[in-house]
């Protein structure tokens, strides 16, 4: 039975190919007797032997209508028998990639440290992003504009060290980064070397479609604040924020949540109804109101904290560092060798010559 039926198939299989040939053959003969001259258009098996590909025939011969209908027939079986065997993977989730032109940075500065502390920065990490970053500042400074390709802002807020000068800054920091379209909005100080391989990296491990706030607390627990009620009353509120300090970054779905706290003059009101500077009011706005968790990261790191922890084979992985004091001493990397103390007291260039061996001044 099963003899007689294998027959049948291979019989019916050698009609319907001999069909094919024919009028396969026939329609050119056609073509060819209605005066078509040189080539005409048709279609031809594809070089991977899975499709077809609108190509040139010659008018006269058999064998390549037979090449090209056997090939085709021959290609097109084992193809789908393939396809159905091989399991389908999932496409590679190409938008979850983090490039640096993805990225906004703000520094936030004053005037007083354009010469101490921006030329450092300008000479180690901020050469590697010119043009994702941004410096806040509070007066003028043509030759600083001029040297940053026009990057710098100058918001015309106070210059003294307050909440509400703070606070000014940062509004401006998140209106011209909601302007600015892109993806990620990373705020940093200007004692803050960021690595922008492990930024890119780290921001690059979260899904594209979940909020996200990360930084390093200053506190090893929630801050409480007292919020402003109407008609004179206050609750007590308490939310975990990322210290300005050690950097932060947050995503643009995120941040456009944050509009009608943050944007177009808000983010000042809102921090006013906490009594609360800056990094502790976008803690606020996140935490509090939208109901989003901080994400904290050790990767960033501030003067408030003792640097001497954070060894050289660290470096590498790091997000963000600093330099300062801390308990009344220096408060450094520990990057013995490259530079003396007087060459770099902040280890800045030390760190940058780990990162990029090849930049000229490098030893």
């Amino acid at each position: 039975m099963r003899l007689c039926l294998k027959k049948i198939l291979l019989t019916i299989s050698g009609a319907t190919v001999t069909f094919l040939l024919v009028a396969f053959v026939d329609q050119q003969r056609r073509e060819e007797g209605g005066g078509l001259s040189g080539r005409a258009a048709r279609f031809s098996v594809s070089p991977s032997g899975r499709g077809w590909t609108k190509g040139s025939l010659d008018g006269g011969g058999l064998a390549e209508p037979l090449r090209a209908l056997y090939g085709y027939l021959a290609a097109l079986v084992p193809f789908r028998r393939d396809a159905a065997a091989r399991p389908r993977l999932p496409a590679p989730d190409l938008a979850r990639k983090v490039e640096l032109r993805d990225v906004f940075i703000a520094i936030k500065t004053t005037r007083k440290f354009h010469q101490s502390r921006l030329e450092l920065l300008l000479s180690t990490w901020v050469s590697r992003a010119w043009e994702q970053t941004y410096i806040f500042t509070d007066d003028e400074d043509e030759e600083l504009t001029i040297r940053t390709g026009h990057r710098v802002i100058n918001t015309n807020c106070s210059s003294a060290h307050s909440r509400q000068a703070l606070s000014c800054k940062m509004a401006a920091e998140y209106d011209v980064f909601i302007a600015s379209r892109l993806k990620w909005f990373c705020h940093v100080d200007d004692d803050n070397y960021v690595n922008m391989r492990a930024l890119l990296n780290l921001l690059s491990s979260f899904s594209p479609t979940q909020d996200i706030y990360i930084g390093k607390p200053s506190l090893d627990r929630p801050i409480e604040a007292s919020e402003k009620l109407p008609n004179n009353k206050t609750r007590s509120v308490f939310f975990w924020f990322a210290t300005g300090g050690a950097g932060f970054c947050i995503n643009r779905g995120l941040a456009l949540k944050m509009a009608p706290w943050a944007s177009d003059g808000n983010f000042m009101n809102t921090a006013e109804r906490i009594r609360l500077p800056d990094d502790c009011t976008i803690g606020y706005i996140i935490e509090a109101i939208l109901g989003v968790n901080l994400i904290q990261s050790p990767l960033f790191h501030s003067h408030l904290e003792n640097l001497q922890l954070v060894s050289k084979s660290q470096v590498q992985s790091q997000v963000t560092l600093s330099y300062g004091t801390f308990e009344n001493k220096r408060n450094i990397i520990e990057m013995k060798g490259t530079f003396s103390d007087d060459q770099d007291p902040s280890r800045f260039k030390a760190v940058h010559c780990l990162l990029y061996p090849e930049t000229p001044w490098c030893p």
